[in-house]
């Protein structure tokens, strides 16, 4: 569990770039993910040409800060999935799976939600090429941190009701 308590947002990365077994690694994590009906909705477009990153980030004043990431990843669905409503939730489960093996991999990252804002869709989807059966679901900025890590403890007993 050690990982889910180190996971936390990284947003300043060093100039370095991330290999492609590491970036492998994290995706094979993320299609580890359980799905509605095993449709496995997901798909993954990963981006280093510098140009498209810096286009990419400049979709939302949000996600400004990925301009200057080694690697973006652009996370979508397909849409002709058998339960479609449900594409969006099990992309979000992959997502988490993703970043919890990129701190595993001594990376760091932060998800930039883009679904279910059409306006990022469309750019973000535009920009990435994607095909017109996939929608743009989210943004995950990737690379060694420039700084140190912290645990992050976010329980909350008082948010818990039993109903024995």
């Amino acid at each position: 569990m050690e990982n889910l308590f180190h996971r936390t947002s990284v947003r300043k990365y060093l100039e370095k770039p991330v290999e492609k077994t590491k970036i492998l690694e994290i995706l094979r994590a993320a299609m580890a993910a359980p799905s509605a009906c095993n449709q496995q909705p997901w798909r993954f477009t990963v981006v280093t040409d510098r140009e498209k990153i810096r286009e990419l980030a400049a979709v939302s004043h949000f996600s400004a800060f990925a301009a200057e990431a080694p690697v973006l990843l652009v996370i979508s669905y397909r849409k002709d999935c058998q339960l479609p409503e449900f594409a969006p939730v099990d992309t979000s489960a992959a997502l988490e799976n993703l970043w919890i093996e990129t701190d595993a991999q001594g990376l760091g990252g932060v998800w930039m939600g883009v679904y279910p804002r059409a306006e990022r869709m469309a750019a973000v989807g535009g920009i990435a090429g994607l095909p017109a059966e996939e929608e743009a679901f989210a943004m995950f900025s990737l690379g060694y941190p420039a700084g140190e890590i912290r645990e992050h403890h976010r329980f909350r007993e008082e948010w818990i009701r039993w109903i024995e």
